[in-house]
């Protein structure tokens, strides 16, 4: 037996083998495993041929030991998968790239004594790649029994279905992840779905579409008479459609550079297969066109409407060029631009009282608006227990700074009847806003855009201070007068995130807990989540951190831990597939 160094690199080796390479036994490595790394070097006479590898093993996702079918075979082996982050071959940069390590391993005679061993290593591996994700987040590991994996066939360009075989399945298998996979057969099969399915069987939820399919998985979960519990099963994400919003933003929460379509995928592959879980905030929206009748859904993206609205449902037509679309829909939308009238106003952030939970008094704090114009007194208002914190000042040199010390206010819900968390910050919509409401004074827009999240799509980081649980929307509205040249340069610099630092006159962010939003034009459009939505009258509160989606982040506040695997068998499913 190979003796066993005591440190490498300044870690205390937890085991130490010496093993041949599985396709040419005549080559032998020194392999160590430290409690953060898997050292790996090969044995050679020649100095100049010792080269070394070493793996962290916070890019490992999983390792399985194994033996052949091959009888004249006495050795065992195990293989350990990485994805660390490597330079791109064509381009700048580095992303996630898969890299497979397998050993053989004949200690001795017996074939049973062998994949013992194997499976020793392979054990100590995946305790401390989970060992050492629990000391990077300061969070207890933990993994639930089961997960549902939602695909939408039709999703993007037609697409999800192979790259869900060519990509996540090896990933999940190589982590040792069972799954099953559903594929939707129709529009709000995934809503009826979750609606009705005993969520005790599921450790997590996981949709692999655009971000459509999700919205109906929210939707299908608030709708439950056990939403609260309900809401709280983990959420995951894996871009499969064209604008993958969501997954770009948990991707960028992640600390990782901007990535191509595959590698962002690759890239969520590996946080769901690392199993971390977040709070996300969520947004109430209030549909108002019939008053004595509500429909209320729940966002957890955006909502948007005018210019932005019209881009997203005008480019469906040309679904079949993929993310592309969205740009093609702007130079065409750009062509010919319009101007939309309504009503806007918002709640800032600093016209919220209220405690936090361990009992810290609520702080004043600074609001970014644009000549606001104060309501007339009214008997409406709203109450809130949010403890807000300090706001940025706005990059836009546009905008005024005001301050108001928060009122008290008595509850007065507008989801008094409905299902889902109480709506404290909002009045009906046939009742004026609260006096403390902010009403903007113009009422011809080219957009409004309420972001909870960073990206509206893969290359558009609409809202580059958003987190996922920040309890904020980034409200960002342009008024009319711009010019389209303006407007083009704008959306080219929300690439990269620097469109609020533009400077440009016409446009405004602020941060809200609430908004309202009155379109006075007979036609147009609004969508939540990139769904259209009933045109109308339309309200949102912000609930900040009642959902949980699957994500790894540098820093956070608060974790929960989810391990993702899955069994499931129903009537309902189109395919039901477990892999072991």
């Amino acid at each position: 037996m190979a003796r066993l160094p005591s440190f490498t690199h300044g870690f205390k080796v937890l085991q130490y083998g010496e093993f041949t390479a599985t396709g040419n036994r005549k080559v032998r490595y020194a392999v160590s495993l430290t409690e953060r790394d898997l050292t790996i070097q090969k044995i050679t006479s020649t100095p100049a041929g010792r080269s070394k590898v070493v793996f962290n093993l916070r890019d490992c996702v999983g390792c399985r030991a194994f033996s052949t079918d091959d009888n004249a075979d006495a050795g065992a082996y195990f293989s350990v998968y990485f994805y660390p982050f490597k330079r791109r071959w064509m381009s700048s940069g580095v992303a996630r790239q898969r890299v497979e390590q397998c050993f053989r391993v004949a200690l001795f005679q017996d074939p049973r004594a062998n994949l013992e061993e194997a499976e020793k290593w392979a054990g100590t591996i995946r305790e401390s790649s989970v060992r050492q994700q629990h000391l990077r987040n300061r969070d207890e590991v933990h993994r639930p029994c089961s997960v549902m994996l939602l695909v939408n066939p039709h999703s993007g360009k037609g697409q999800a279905l192979s790259l869900f075989t060519g990509h996540v399945q090896r990933m999940l298998n190589e982590a040792g992840v069972p799954h099953t996979l559903v594929i939707t057969e129709r529009q709000n099969h995934a809503r009826e779905l979750v609606r009705e399915a005993d969520l005790s069987q599921w450790g997590a939820l996981v949709i692999m579409s655009g971000d459509g399919l999700l919205f109906e998985v929210v939707n299908g979960l608030m709708e439950r008479e056990d939403w609260e519990e309900a809401i709280q099963t983990p959420l995951g994400i894996l871009p499969g459609g064209s604008g993958n919003a969501l997954a770009a933003s948990i991707h960028h929460y992640s600390g990782a550079q901007p990535v191509s379509s595959e590698e962002l995928l690759v890239s969520c592959g590996f946080l769901l297969c690392k199993g971390l879980v977040s709070r996300m905030d969520l947004a109430s929206v209030h549909l108002g066109s019939s008053p004595s009748n509500p429909t209320r859904l729940f966002s957890f993206l955006s909502l948007a409407w005018g210019f932005v609205a019209d881009v997203d449902v005008e480019s469906e037509k040309y679904r079949h060029v993929g993310a592309a679309r969205f740009t093609m829909g702007t130079l065409v939308r750009l062509a010919s631009l319009r101007v939309y009238k309504g009503r806007l106003a918002y709640l800032p952030v600093d016209e919220v009282d209220g405690e936090e939970e361990d009992g810290q008094s609520p702080v004043s704090l600074e609001m970014t608006s644009v000549s606001p114009q104060r309501q007339p007194p009214s008997s409406a208002f709203c109450s809130s227990t949010f403890l807000c914190r300090p706001l940025k000042d706005s990059p836009c040199q546009n905008a005024a700074h005001h301050a108001f010390k928060a009122k008290k206010r008595e509850p007065m819900s507008a989801n008094a009847t409905l299902p889902g968390p109480p709506d404290s910050l909002l009045v009906p919509l046939d009742q004026p806003v609260p006096s403390d409401w902010v009403v903007v004074p113009e009422e011809d827009f080219v957009l409004m855009l309420a972001m909870y999240q960073s990206h509206l799509a893969k290359d558009l980081y609409a809202a580059p201070d958003s987190t996922l649980d920040d309890g904020l929307i980034h409200l960002i509205y342009i008024r009319a007068g711009i010019s389209r040249t303006a407007l083009l340069r704008l959306f080219l610099a929300m690439e990269k995130g620097t469109h609020l630092a533009n400077n440009c006159p016409h446009l405004v962010y602020t941060r809200v807990r609430a908004l309202r939003l009155e379109p006075y034009s007979p036609k147009g459009v609004i969508t939540v989540d990139g769904e259209v939505v009933e045109y109308g009258p339309v309200q949102a509160q912000v609930h900040g951190g009642i959902c949980h989606e699957g994500v790894a982040r540098l820093e956070h506040k608060k974790f929960t831990m989810g391990g993702y695997v899955l069994f499931l068998q129903s009537p309902m499913f189109s395919i039901s597939y477990s892999s072991h």
